[in-house]
């Protein structure tokens, strides 16, 4: 499936009410120019669309923020309306996950052909734990780096407050010469000491991520009500 600027079949529809009409252009509309599509599902029903896509002005804007963004468009057919769920995310297993535990199948959302592919078993099974495991962590923080050497990192808290490793950091790298990518993951006791691993690698340090506890859950998908902290942030572009 070629990428392709998003359809979001809304011909006939209207927004809701007007603070929706007002939210899907300030944080949708308005750059669906600079958006390509790499995932998208539409249901039988075509109440619902899930879109997994990337946002190319995001590369203009703050340094390291998420270039992703998922998106779930509900409509009522009867009615002629609209409305919408989306959230920013910097991996797409991550988006994939957003939009599998609001009802989309995984097998709808997958991105054959789209971008990167993944360099070795360990990635390929690390982001199927990340999409059909959605409600465990929730999403702290990231940062996106896209110029040499393609990097983002990612700081996740396990919701469950008894879990073992509540502190993951994932690290997503590209190959631009095989076009390839590798993500790995780590687990951390504290906050603390994944801010302190995170403060190395972006000051070049290159230190090692530790082994997750195969006894821990898998990561999640789904950004949480956990307040957001600022680790350091990477390298401004």
């Amino acid at each position: 499936m070629p990428t392709h600027e998003p359809d979001f079949r809304l011909d006939g529809y209207e927004a809701v009410n007007d603070h929706v009409a007002d939210q899907f252009w300030g944080h949708i509309g308005i750059e669906q120019g600079s958006m390509t599509v790499l995932a998208e599902h539409h249901s039988d029903d075509a109440e619902h669309s899930f879109y997994v896509m990337h946002n190319g002005a995001v590369t203009w804007g703050i340094p390291g923020e998420p270039q992703l963004v998922a998106l779930h468009l509900k409509r009522d057919s009867a009615a002629r309306t609209y409305q919408f769920d989306h959230a920013e995310l910097p991996l797409p297993s991550i988006a994939q996950s957003w939009l599998i535990a609001r009802g989309c199948p995984e097998e709808k959302i997958l991105l054959p052909g789209m971008g990167t592919t993944a360099a070795n078993d360990a990635t390929r099974v690390l982001e199927q734990r990340l999409r059909s495991d959605g409600d465990h962590f929730a999403l702290l923080t990231s940062y996106t780096r896209d110029d040499e050497p393609i990097q983002t990192t990612v700081m996740l808290r396990a919701v469950d407050e008894k879990a073992a490793m509540p502190f993951r950091v994932l690290l997503e790298e590209v190959d631009t010469t095989e076009w390839t990518h590798t993500l790995r993951e780590g687990g951390f006791q504290s906050f603390e000491a994944a801010t302190q691993w995170w403060e190395a690698h972006w000051n070049g340090d290159k230190p090692s991520l530790p082994t997750a506890s195969p006894a821990t859950r898998p990561v999640t998908a789904v950004p949480g009500p956990l307040a957001r902290p600022a680790p350091p942030r990477g390298p401004s572009r």
